[in-house]
């Protein structure tokens, strides 16, 4: 009876990964120590990296279809906040023991339905064996006219601050994935706490944004490690200050309910990180044109604040005016 774990290196890249290669020349079908990359003329090549970790990212025994979903759109989410358009991904992958084969084609799947939602391919990567956790590292690249990128540090006074989407939904998935009771005991139907699931599992960053960023927007980052602490970081890089209205921010109708109904806290969901959206610093006279060219293709934005003076602090502000308490700013893999 033939085994269904795979302990060769050469097999697992022939038969998964491979076909994934398929429609990309300088992939060379992955049978090459290196891929070959030309960026169309023109055009600079943006890169990222980014990894995904069992136990730390996802649970150890998450469908292996939503781990290599999420291990590709946490990247694209980059991509995206920098006006760039996915082009290709190399990937690492460390295996704590010989992978199934079942698992390995529940994997493949995932990626091969995020290449096909974010317009890229796999063009090379490496396979481990470690004494630790599954992991599951990416490196992406993305193109954008020379000299377009969009940057964090160039946010300017007066700029509107905008997000895509909604913040929070991925931190009640995970929540609801921790204790699956909560979703009867928050009295939510179970397509709420399936879309809930959904966010954090398989997050969908907006690569439909991304030229509309790049064309409007002074400054942009995704939103991974909660919407303050990226807004933070953003005033940081920038130089300046910055306000947010809470009340502003774009919730799903689930989060709301969780909200008004005290489940949830504004604050919780404003820090919980991986929403995997676009925060957008615009100049005023742009902000009109912005707004419906981003909801033209698809993916609505909604103000939430203003860029202010250095002289200015951040501030999360509630609908009286007053900041916002929050426990913390967002996640932080080193802290305390």
């Amino acid at each position: 009876m033939a085994s269904n774990k795979i302990d060769s290196e050469e097999a697992i890249i022939g038969a998964y990964f491979a076909p994934l290669a398929y429609g990309f020349p300088g992939a060379f079908a992955l049978e090459d120590d290196c891929a070959a990359i030309t960026p169309p003329p023109g055009t600079d090549l943006i890169v990222t990296t980014d990894a995904v970790v069992a136990n730390v990212h996802f649970f150890a025994g998450e469908d292996a279809g939503a781990i290599g979903w999420k291990a590709l759109a946490v990247n694209i989410s980059d991509l995206v906040a920098k006006g760039a358009a996915p082009l290709a991904y190399v990937m690492s992958l460390a295996f704590p023991d010989a992978p199934e084969r079942s698992w390995l084609t529940r994997f493949a799947e995932g990626l091969r339905n995020a290449q096909q939602q974010f317009g890229c391919h796999l063009i090379g990567g490496d396979t481990d064996r470690t004494p630790g956790q599954l992991s599951v590292s990416i490196t992406a690249f993305g193109t954008v006219p020379s000299g377009r990128m969009l940057r964090r540090a160039t946010a300017r006074p007066g700029d509107l601050v905008y997000v895509s989407g909604t913040i929070g939904d991925a931190a009640l998935g995970l929540a609801l994935r921790r204790d699956p009771g909560l979703c009867e005991r928050w009295h939510l139907e179970p397509g709420a706490c399936g879309r809930l699931e959904a966010a954090y599992l398989r997050p969908a960053p907006p690569v439909s944004l991304a030229r509309v960023l790049r064309t409007s927007a002074d400054a942009a980052m995704d939103v991974s490690d909660g919407l303050v602490k990226d807004f933070g970081r953003m005033c940081r890089a920038s130089g300046v200050g910055g306000v947010i209205e809470a009340e502003r921010v774009p919730l799903s109708e689930p989060a709301r309910f969780l909200v008004q109904s005290g489940e949830a806290s504004l604050a919780e969901l404003l820090t919980g990180g991986e929403d995997y959206e676009a925060l957008a610093a615009v100049a005023p006279q742009r902000a009109a044109d912005f707004e419906r060219a981003a909801g033209a293709a698809g993916s609505p934005v909604t103000r939430i604040g203003e860029i202010a003076p250095v002289s200015s602090p951040v501030r999360i502000i509630d609908a009286a005016g007053n900041d916002l308490a929050v426990a913390k700013t967002g996640w932080d893999h080193f802290s305390a």
